[in-house]
């Protein structure tokens, strides 16, 4: 089993070279070894153990790539994640919960007083968007996803999602790594590292985002994982692929040159390793330069979306998130694990003012690509062995924002209660999970944290969210820290 308890994790360390020779209290042989020699023969020793470990590694050649796909505890329902993130905090209220009682008390206080949030707030305000049913399932919909209400039979709306704080880096660290204050790793490290990948001449994470998101790059760190599971962000505001993946071309060099070039550099990095075999970034950078060389082929195919044909990139529109749903759509398809897509620049979706004209405008962005991103999964016998998630880090608020204490038509945010969206293998369609208040403001029907749905999504792909571990200063964490159920009753 890859994943034992934690004693067999601290037991096993050394062997899997994913730790310090220190453990907590416990040494290694080589470590206790190191420690106890005196002057001159502690020095003489450690150079005869750095030897001793570099020739090893020379002898042993290229080991197994971290990123070679692994066992999951279980048989899983899907093997690829497309996350497409509404960064900036989508109304809940305005797309996947519809609240007629917010309508019928328009302009009148919140009956049961405002909770707290970042800013003040006013009175009730309707959405201005209409809701309809569709598909067999009848599940409402704003009327600003025409082309996804056409999957309305294909779509899970948890609609009684919760995080911990109304601020955007805070809880998109919560959403994306399961802790909203400190250096954790992203899900896409965790899943990399629990999982391996498919296709070995790819990175097994991939995030696109047209500039940086809040909170930037922790959105897709390693943290205190090999750094080999980071994840590979690609600015999306660039077309071509050599703008996309930099250096994916060597115009001096023939690929048999490069090979050589590689070989010896490796070689050179294996005798450091030796000389510094507590250091594990090293074994990350040495696989980073094998993974850099194996993408040139495969990298420059994969992003280079002429291959298409002209109906399928009309399927999804020439904009800048329809080439990068159609990007995601041909990682997975050739092995890659978990695909993160950002739609837009920092936080578009975060509307303080003006809610109407702003979320119809990202709607209609976001709209016809991710309703390809299902049609062209489903045709391509994809969308069973797919998750796709859609949803932001946490909602807004039923009553108004005020603006120098006026209304301005838009919300403040809400972490109390929002919805996220679920489609693919394992999960039920056409179906509507718990509930908010009737005014869409707190989750009060079978919430459910963050930290339930790594859980959920982490079952889906055949991992048990508690053994999923790495053993760091002390302790083994996990994506769900302390916490976490999966919600068995969102799957199919």
């Amino acid at each position: 089993m890859r994943f034992p308890n934690p004693r067999q994790v601290r037991d096993s360390h050394e062997a899997r070279g994913e730790q310090n020779h220190l453990l907590g209290n416990q040494l290694t042989r080589r470590g206790w070894l190191s420690r106890t020699g005196l002057g001159l023969g502690m020095l003489s020793l450690g150079a005869m153990l750095a030897e001793s470990r570099a020739e090893e590694l020379q002898a042993a050649g290229p080991s197994e790539s971290p990123l070679s796909p692994k066992p999951p505890h279980y048989a899983p329902r899907v093997r690829n994640i497309i996350h497409v993130y509404l960064n900036g905090g989508p109304s809940q209220v305005d797309t996947f919960d519809p609240k007629p009682m917010l309508t019928r008390l328009h302009g009148q206080p919140l009956p049961t007083g405002n909770l707290s949030t970042e800013r003040a707030t006013g009175a009730l305000m309707a959405s201005p968007f209409t809701f309809q049913r569709h598909g067999e399932s009848g599940l409402e919909l704003a009327e600003i996803f025409p082309h996804l209400a056409r999957h309305a039979d294909r779509l899970c709306v948890v609609r009684s999602m919760q995080a911990n704080t109304p601020n955007h880096e805070q809880s998109m660290r919560l959403m994306n790594c399961g802790d909203e204050r400190l250096s954790r790793p992203s899900m896409g490290a965790w899943l990399t590292y629990g999982l391996g990948t498919e296709n070995q001449n790819l990175p097994g994470f991939v995030a696109m985002c047209p500039g940086l998101p809040v909170a930037d790059v922790s959105n897709w760190r390693a943290a205190f994982l090999p750094g080999i599971y980071q994840g590979t962000h690609l600015d999306t505001r660039k077309s071509s692929v050599g703008e996309l993946v930099e250096n994916i071309e060597n115009g001096r060099l023939s690929a048999t040159d490069q090979r050589r070039q590689l070989d010896l550099l490796q070689r050179l990095n294996r005798q450091h390793q030796g000389d510094h075999p507590q250091e594990r970034e090293l074994e990350a950078r040495i696989e980073a330069f094998e993974l850099a060389f194996r993408m040139q082929d495969e990298a420059r195919e994969a992003f280079d979306l002429s291959r298409e044909t002209s109906a399928t990139r009309e399927l999804y529109g020439d904009t800048l998130h329809g080439r990068q749903l159609l990007m995601a759509r041909r990682l997975v398809e050739r092995g890659v694990r978990m695909v993160q897509v950002y739609h837009g620049d920092v936080q578009p979706w975060d509307s303080h003012d003006n809610i109407k004209d702003n979320h119809r405008r990202l709607a209609t962005e976001a709209d016809q690509p991710i309703g390809a991103l299902l049609t062209d999964l489903a045709r391509r016998g994809l969308l069973d062995s797919t998750l796709v998630i859609i949803g932001g880090e946490f909602g807004r608020t039923p009553a108004v924002e005020l603006v120098n204490g006026n209304p301005g038509g838009g919300r403040d945010h809400n972490h109390w209660g929002f919805s996220v969206v679920l489609a693919g293998g394992g999960v039920k369609g056409g179906f509507a999970y718990g509930a908010t208040d009737d005014f869409g403001y707190k989750a009060v029907e079978n919430p459910v944290h963050v930290h339930d749905l790594h859980a959920t999504i982490l079952h889906l792909l055949g991992l048990d969210h508690t053994r999923l571990t790495f053993r760091h200063a002390g302790r083994d964490f996990r994506l769900t820290d302390v916490k976490g159920n999966v919600v068995h009753d969102l799957l199919a």
